[in-house]
């Protein structure tokens, strides 16, 4: 039962060979560190141009510092532009956002309740004052117009022949022939003829008048911002209460180079704001732009629900960026 101590401390004995290590993995693990080492000395050296900071209006300033090197550094990146949309407007007293809107949206409406028969337009189309965009449904007033031409025709003809006999029955009673009480009558028949003459015109006008009427012309240079019906439906220029009746406008229209900014603005800061105020207006989708703005419009009442006054901003010279109904940051700068 008793083994050989010296056969178990042979067996404890490691093997010389499986003491030695690789030699490719000592290498790989001394390469490691000394990247680690070196990336964690660049990472703690401070930069040059860490200390810049920017004040109000753009203007760059750097902290005192005792080395030449990193004064340098800071001193060029203070002379470089700073990014569109990045500047502070140094004399700017308030800023809120808004809404770009059209001065004039006007949403064009039937005189009476007729059948759309053609739309000339689309949405997105541009269009001039006097175009013709819509035409109605008009062989009612057509043919009402035609029967008033017949009566006008049959109102002049009673007249002509009205007046002949007036003259006739005049002379004979210069002569003694009629008696004075004819010579009235016919005289009076003449009177009557003439104002169913002037009636008829009345009406022949009239019903030219629904004729055009039923053709429906822009009254704007602008652009078709909605395009609110269709050809084959019925429009009328009142609603009959429900929203399955029909409709009561054809077309909504806007000019695309007359836009505001409409601002709710808060009655803690309406001290701020002043009637043809200057303002500087950035659309919040391409804040790199800047347009020229000024105050038109101070409501006169108040929102007392929401504690808010509204204000319209009149924006100079607008373009293709600025989109209606998108939002719009507005600078309102001081004197």
């Amino acid at each position: 039962m008793n083994d050989d101590p010296k056969s178990k401390i042979s067996q404890l004995r490691i093997d010389p060979a499986a003491r030695r290590r690789s030699t490719g993995t000592m290498w790989l693990i001394f390469l490691g560190v000394t990247l680690t080492a070196v990336a964690a000395v660049i990472f703690w050296r401070p930069w040059a141009g860490e200390g810049i900071r920017f004040a109000r209006g753009g203007k760059a300033y750097t902290p005192a510092t005792s080395d030449p090197a990193a004064s340098a550094a800071t001193t060029n990146l203070a002379a470089l532009p700073v990014a569109p949309g990045a500047n502070l407007i140094s004399n700017s007293v308030l800023t809120v956002s808004g809404y770009i809107v059209n001065r004039e949206r006007i949403e064009i409406s039937p005189r009476f309740m007729g059948l759309v028969k053609w739309i000339g337009v689309n949405k997105g189309d541009a269009v001039t004052n006097g175009q013709v965009i819509v035409r109605l449904d008009d062989a009612e007033y057509r043919a009402q117009f035609d029967a008033a031409v017949a009566r006008l025709a049959t109102a002049k003809a009673n007249l002509v022949r009205s007046e002949v006999d007036y003259q006739r029955i005049l002379s004979l009673s210069t002569n003694n022939i009629e008696t004075r009480a004819n010579e009235d009558d016919a005289r009076l028949q003449v009177e009557a003829n003439r104002a169913a003459l002037a009636e008829a015109e009345a009406n022949r006008d009239l019903y030219r008048t629904y004729l055009d009427w039923c053709v429906i012309r822009s009254p704007i240079n602008g652009v078709v911002l909605e395009k609110l019906t269709r050809a084959g439906e019925v429009v009328t220029p009142q609603s009959f209460g429900g929203t399955g009746g029909p409709s009561t406008a054809l077309l909504s229209v806007g000019d695309p180079k007359d836009l505001q900014v409409e601002i709710d603005l808060n009655e803690a800061d309406l001290a701020k704001v002043r009637l043809h105020q200057p303002c500087k207006i950035s659309p919040e989708a391409y804040p790199d732009r800047s347009y020229d703005g000024t105050v038109v419009e101070i409501a006169p009442e108040a929102s007392r629900q929401k504690g808010t006054l509204q204000i319209k901003v009149q924006i100079k010279d607008p373009d293709s960026y600025l989109t209606p109904e998108l939002s719009a940051k507005v600078d309102f700068l001081g004197k």
